[in-house]
C-alpha cells in the first residue's frame, strides 16, 4: 500500500477523541480537515489547542454541515450515541468512516435494515466504514487471529480482559454506571445484554474466519463483594459492598463453547469470590493443535491509566485510515483490511 496524504476529520473530542485528534496532527501524510464537537464551549475553538499543541488553523464546529463540506477522506467517528442518519450522510458525501463504535465488526449479524442502508450510502458515495478500538478490536480480533494462524485444530479460545480500577477517579463511571460500591443483588441482565452486543460481531467473525461459524452467543454475568471497607480513587465502599464483576460472551458451535470473551473488573483483589484476578490487560488461551498461553498487561502504574488507556483505542483507528480509505465501497471488516501498521516520522 502507498501511503498518501488523507484529509482526515475527527468527530467528537472525548478522552479518545482528543487522542485521534493529536494523532492526525502528529501524522506524517494526514491533514486534519475539520473537527467535531458537543460541547458548545469548544465549538470555535482551534483543533490543536483542544488536544495541547499549537494552533493548526482548523476551528471546532457543531453542526454536520460544516464536516460534510470539508470534503475529507475519511472521518474518525467516535461519537457520545452512534447516530445512523450522521453516518450514512458522511458516507454518501464521499467521506469514508472509521467508527469506534461497534456497528460495523461483523456485517452478516447486522441488522439487516442497518447493513442495507450502510451499503446503499457507500454505493452512492464510493466509500467504505469499518469499526475498530481495542476492545473489542484488537484483543476481540487481531490478536486472535494470529494467534489461530498457527493452528491445524482449534478447541478452544477463551480471552479474559482484567481491569483493576482502585485507582480510576471517576465517581460517576464506577459508582453511578458500572454499579459498584452498590449492596449485592442479582445481576442485572441488561448490562451482560450490552456487552454481548458489543462482543459478539467479533467472536461471529473469529469464528467464520477459521470455518467455524457460531450457533449462537449468549451472555451472563456475576457479582462479588468484598468483606471490607475500602478507600479508592473514586471515593469509599463500605463493607459487603459489590468489589468485583465478571461478564462472560461466549460463542456456542454445536452445543460446546468455542470461543468466549470475559470481562473481569474490580476494585480490590479482596473478594468474596475465587475468580482470578490478572493484572490489567488481557490473557488469552487458544487450545488446539498448537496450544498457546499468552498474556499482554499494561505496563503503566494504575494511576496512569486513564491518561495511557485512550490510546490504545485511538491509535488503530489512526493506522486503518489508509487501508479503508483503499478498501472497495461498502461495510468492511477486519478479515477484508490490510495488517494494520503505524507510519512514523
Amino acid at each position: 500500500m502507498t501511503n498518501t496524504n488523507h484529509r482526515v476529520a475527527q468527530w467528537a473530542t472525548g478522552n479518545i477523541g482528543l487522542k485521534a485528534l493529536r494523532g492526525i496532527i502528529e501524522h506524517p501524510s494526514m491533514t486534519l480537515a475539520g473537527v467535531h464537537v458537543y460541547d458548545p464551549n469548544k465549538v470555535g475553538r482551534d483543533a490543536g489547542e483542544l488536544c495541547g499543541l499549537d494552533t493548526v488553523g482548523v476551528a471546532a464546529t457543531g453542526k454536520l454541515e460544516d464536516v460534510l463540506a470539508t470534503n475529507a477522506d475519511c472521518v474518525l467517528y467516535m461519537p457520545r450515541v452512534f447516530d445512523l442518519d450522521d453516518v450514512c450522510r458522511l458516507l454518501e458525501s464521499g467521506s469514508n468512516v472509521v467508527a469506534t463504535c461497534g456497528v460495523f465488526h461483523h456485517p452478516p449479524s447486522m441488522d439487516p435494515a442497518v447493513r442495507d442502508r450502510v451499503e446503499a450510502a457507500c454505493r452512492t458515495g464510493g466509500t467504505s466504514v469499518h469499526s475498530t478500538g481495542s476492545s473489542p478490536g484488537f484483543i476481540s480480533e487481531a490478536v486472535p487471529l494470529v494467534l489461530t494462524s498457527i493452528q491445524r485444530r482449534l478447541d478452544k479460545i477463551i480471552i479474559d480482559e482484567y481491569a483493576d480500577l482502585s485507582r480510576r477517579n471517576s465517581p460517576e463511571m464506577l459508582f453511578d454506571l458500572m454499579g459498584f460500591g452498590r449492596d449485592l443483588a442479582p445481576f442485572e441482565q441488561f448490562r451482560a445484554d450490552y456487552l454481548g452486543a458489543s462482543f459478539g460481531p467479533s467472536l461471529r467473525l473469529i469464528a467464520d474466519a477459521v470455518g467455524l461459524p457460531l450457533d449462537e452467543v449468549v451472555a451472563s454475568g456475576e457479582l462479588a463483594t468484598t468483606p471490607n471497607e475500602l478507600t479508592i480513587a473514586a471515593g469509599t465502599q463500605k463493607a459487603g459492598s459489590v468489589a468485583g464483576q465478571r461478564i462472560t460472551i461466549t460463542g456456542l458451535r454445536e452445543g460446546r463453547e468455542l470461543i468466549t470473551f470475559r470481562a473481569t473488573w474490580y476494585t480490590t483483589t479482596d473478594l468474596d469470590a475465587t475468580w482470578e484476578l490478572g493484572d490489567t490487560g488481557w490473557h488469552i488461551d487458544v487450545q488446539g493443535d498448537a496450544p498457546l498461553d499468552v498474556t499482554l498487561r499494561m505496563p503503566i502504574s494504575l494511576e496512569q491509566m486513564a491518561e495511557t488507556t485512550p490510546a490504545y483505542t485511538a491509535n488503530r483507528a489512526v493506522n486503518l485510515v489508509e487501508a479503508v480509505c483503499a478498501a472497495p465501497p461498502g461495510i468492511r471488516s477486519v478479515l477484508e483490511l490490510p495488517l494494520s501498521t503505524p507510519t512514523f516520522g
